[in-house]
């Protein structure tokens, strides 16, 4: 499978969940916990700007805007229809369709990039890790949250199985080799669990010298 077919494929599936993806407690409850992560941090005081990589309805940003944040939220996500979901419910953040590998945004753009549950999606993690390290301002920050363990017949809407893998984001030795490359390092971590799935919530700090330019 090529990589626009890849994309394509799951552009389509979450089209398709786009007006029911709210109905989940799973995603809601742990919108609500990244958010109470991040605001737990004394790192991100002065957060003015923050960036959701695969924000699909905005449940992330929706949660940053609850805890009070007051500043410049902006979302990406490749599908057409969780955009115009998360307009509804976010009508002054900027919510763009994208390719998470390809972002267009200038370098140090943000302080906070946030991508919950969608790394396992990408068919090029490392491509849209490195474009977080470019688009952070010095001395920002990303905060993700991965799979842990999952449970596949929980999820029947989420894509098959081909194209998800956890793998490489599975565990804190895991995400701290995948996320080395671009110059980031796990700085805290917690695990968050509904009762099924298990979830490793983490903040990823850029090294002194920041990310490898091209």
């Amino acid at each position: 499978m090529t990589d626009d077919e890849h994309l394509r494929a799951v552009r389509d599936r979450f089209d398709d969940r786009a007006p029911t993806y709210d109905d989940s407690a799973m995603h809601r409850g742990l919108a609500a916990a990244v958010a109470a992560f991040a605001f737990a941090s004394a790192e991100l005081d002065g957060v003015d700007a923050v960036l959701d990589v695969a924000t699909g309805t905005g449940l992330v940003l929706r949660a940053f805007r609850d805890h009070g944040f007051a500043g410049a939220l902006t979302g990406v996500d490749l599908s057409p229809r969780m955009i115009d979901e998360a307009r509804r419910h976010l009508p002054g953040a900027e919510l763009i369709v994208a390719d998470a590998t390809r972002l267009a945004f200038a370098d140090a753009s943000f302080d906070l990039v946030t991508c919950v549950t969608g790394l396992q999606l990408f068919p090029h993690p490392d491509a849209a890790i490195a474009e977080w390290a470019r688009v952070l301002r010095p001395r920002g920050r990303a905060v993700t949250a991965t799979f842990l363990s999952f449970d596949p017949s929980r999820h029947r809407a989420a894509p098959p199985p081909g194209f998800l893998d956890h793998s490489p984001f599975d565990s804190v030795e895991h995400l701290a080799d995948t996320v080395a490359p671009a110059g980031f390092r796990v700085a805290r971590t917690e695990t968050w669990t509904d009762g099924a799935d298990e979830l490793l919530i983490a903040e990823l700090a850029l090294s002194s010298a920041g990310a490898p330019r091209s």
